[in-house]
Formats: structure tokens, sequence, C-alpha cells
């Protein structure tokens, strides 16, 4: 027998810096099997085109949708967590801090910032789910108040998009007490008579659903978004009730009254700009 195809050394020869590495990202699967190019899957506001699936997305790609030009001016750009409870589980809260920032790139769970969107200045705060599940800590409450002000301040509409698990339970009461200051803030927006649109996407649960999220003049979701406040195994288990299909799923939300419309990433520029000229009595933007 030839001994030309057999290895003559054994394990694996090729040098670590020669190895070539499949280059990630380059398709998505959606939760329905679909595969599609991550490309194809940007060109179409990140929504699976085969199964009309909307993948989460974060403000980056928020503010890329909804602001003219992608050009907008981020406000309280550096805000960022303190640990005033020096709390710890399975790793301090100052590390999970830091953990998070140097994985996302972000401050914190929320970015806040103003531009146009189709010609005219509005406040949008946007959440990133990728920021320790979203979840509301004091500088979330923070940013939305300030963003608030800033909205009152330059007689502007405010935007707000929402995607978290809820309170951030490192901060304890401190976390809890945004549900009131952000609420607070929205009344101030009510009074100075300045619209405020809420969106909820996938998901909204826990605190943030029982603030600001539901305080809309407007509220609004993207298709197929979970939304609720206790998540559907907590009810199944506290009710000891069968749930009934497609549960707390935007569709199932609205259809029992706790939404005005569902919104297409694709039409969420359009519809947005459309509600703020009804809203304000103004012409309808084209």
């Amino acid at each position: 027998m030839s001994s030309w195809f057999k290895r003559k050394e054994k394990g694996i020869q090729t040098a670590t810096e020669e190895k070539k590495d499949t280059p990630r990202g380059l398709w998505y699967k959606s939760p329905t099997g679909k595969i599609v190019e991550s490309e194809e899957l940007a060109k179409n506001f990140y929504v699976s085109p085969e199964d009309d699936y909307h993948v989460r997305i974060g403000s980056k790609e928020y503010f890329q949708i909804l602001f003219d030009d992608n050009k907008f001016k981020e406000l309280d750009a550096n805000l960022s967590a303190k640990d005033p409870l020096k709390f710890e589980d399975t790793k301090k809260y100052d590390e999970r801090l830091k953990a998070a920032q140097k994985k996302t790139g972000l401050k914190d769970a929320v970015r806040t910032a103003v531009g146009k969107s189709m010609g005219k200045e509005v406040v949008i705060a946007c959440m990133d789910f990728s920021f320790i599940g979203g979840s509301m800590g004091s500088v979330v409450g923070e940013k939305i108040a300030r963003a608030i002000d800033h909205s009152i301040e330059n007689q502007l509409p405010f935007v707000m998009i929402s995607k978290s698990g809820g309170a951030r339970m490192m901060e304890a009461a401190l976390s809890l007490m945004q549900l009131a200051k952000t609420s607070a803030k929205l009344a101030q927006l009510a009074e100075a008579k300045l619209p405020y649109i809420s969106l909820c996407t996938d998901p909204t649960t826990g605190g943030t659903t029982a603030s600001y999220a539901m305080l809309g003049d407007i509220n609004i979701a993207e298709p197929g978004a979970l939304i609720g406040f206790a998540g559907p195994r907590v009810v199944k288990e506290a009710t000891g009730k069968e749930l009934p299909p497609g549960f707390q799923t935007s569709e199932f939300v609205m259809e029992h009254g706790f939404l005005d419309f569902i919104v297409h990433r694709r039409d969420l520029k359009k519809k947005i700009n459309l509600y703020l000229d009804l809203i304000q009595n103004n012409p309808l933007r084209k």
C-alpha cells in the first residue's frame, strides 16, 4: 500500500495564523428556520423577507431607520451607572457594568438623540437589549428624563422605543423609582402639549411596561413582539391556567385594547411622522 496519502505526523500541522476563518454573520436564521443573507436583511430593515420575522435590533439601527441620513446629535452620551448598593450576585455589579460596556460599546441600556425625521426635529430615546437585557436602572431613567426635558425646552415631539426585560435588580429600589420619575416627566410633556409616541418592540416587559412604554399618546408595536408585565411562564404558574395561543404577542395585546396600532418596521418612519402630524394638527408630510 502506497504511503503517499498517509499522515506522517499526527495532529494538525497548520500554524494558527495560517488558518482560514469562516466570516461570521454572513447568514441569519430566523426562528421559523428561514435563512437570509445578513446584507439582504439590513437592506430589508432587519426583517426576514420570507417570513416577515422582525429581528431584534438596537439604537444604532433604529436611529438609522428614523433619522434623515442617519444624522443626529446624541444627548448625555457619557452618562454611566454607579454601584451605590455594592451589589453582588454571581458577579459584582460594577464588574458586570464594565463587561457590558466593553462587549456592547454602549454606556448603558438607552441612547437618546435629537435630529430630523422627514424634515422635522424629533427627540428619540431607544433602548438596547444587548446591555444587561435592556434593564432599566438609574441611568436609563435619568437619560429618558433629560431627553423629555430637551423636548419640552425645544418644543419637540418625543418618541420612546422600548426593548427591555424590566427594572435592573442590581439597583433594587433605585431602579423602581425610575418608573415614577419617567412617568412624572411624561406628565410634564403632556402639560406642555407635546406629542409622545411609544413604540414597543420585542420584548417590552416588567417595569418598562408598567411605566413609560404604555403612556404614549399613541402606543404602537412591531409585529410579533412580546409585550407584557410578567412573562408567560410566570403568568401561567401564578394563574394555574393554560394560556391562549399567541398570548402577549403584539397582535394579542392589540386585540385586547392595550395598543393602538401594529407597524411594520419598513413603515416606521412614515407612520410615526404621520401620527405626529395628526396629533399636532400639522399638514401631512409625504
